[in-house]
């Protein structure tokens, strides 16, 4: 890579740095007329299409980048992520599993997965998903909370009371908007 290509990249970190997207957009543009395949300047086009909710965009990008075999776990995540927003679920699933396969200890692919497959009304699979994500993220509470529905959905309200009074450790609030949602109460 030449020295124009690394300024572009510092000007285009630097403007994200100060929130200028669009900036930063016409220097991953520029890029990408000289390195069309230029994972990085792809990578974080399709970041900032997706923060602006340009779906269809973010997803041709992640489609590049994994079209060429040495995607990363965390492209494989944020395409998941695109698909799940598009409705395209069985897609995502795809997606995330195949980020997991790549980084098993990647919390938010394993979170991704259990959205996913409560979308889908395959609990058996959410569950074991969400289980992987508190493991790896014990003080986060959204697997948690996750995991609880999940229970109360399947008529399983010993379960969710274990994880409701686990967050009322960590998360009180958590645990409040669950005995409110549930009907199960703590005290």
């Amino acid at each position: 890579m030449d020295l124009h290509y690394h300024f572009l990249k510092w000007s285009a970190v630097t403007q994200l740095a100060f929130g200028l997207q669009d900036a930063a957009m016409n220097r991953f543009e520029q890029i990408l007329r000289t390195y069309p395949d230029d994972t990085y300047a792809l990578s974080s086009r399709a970041h900032i299409l997706a923060a602006q909710s340009d779906w269809r965009a973010a997803l041709s990008d992640y489609d590049r980048l994994t079209a060429t075999g040495q995607a990363s776990a965390s492209v494989w995540f944020n395409k998941g992520f695109v698909l799940e927003q598009m409705g395209r679920l069985e897609q995502a699933l795809e997606c995330f599993q195949k980020a997991c396969d790549l980084d098993p200890q990647l919390d938010r692919a394993w979170y991704g997965q259990g959205l996913v497959l409560i979308q889908l009304r395959r609990s058996d699979e959410a569950i074991v998903a969400l289980r992987h994500n508190t493991e790896l993220q014990p003080m986060s509470p959204h697997g948690w909370y996750q995991l609880a529905r999940v229970h109360m959905d399947r008529s399983e309200a010993e379960q969710a009371e274990k994880i409701m009074r686990h967050l009322q450790g960590f998360e009180p609030k958590v645990a409040a908007q669950l005995e409110r949602e549930t009907g199960i109460k703590l005290s």
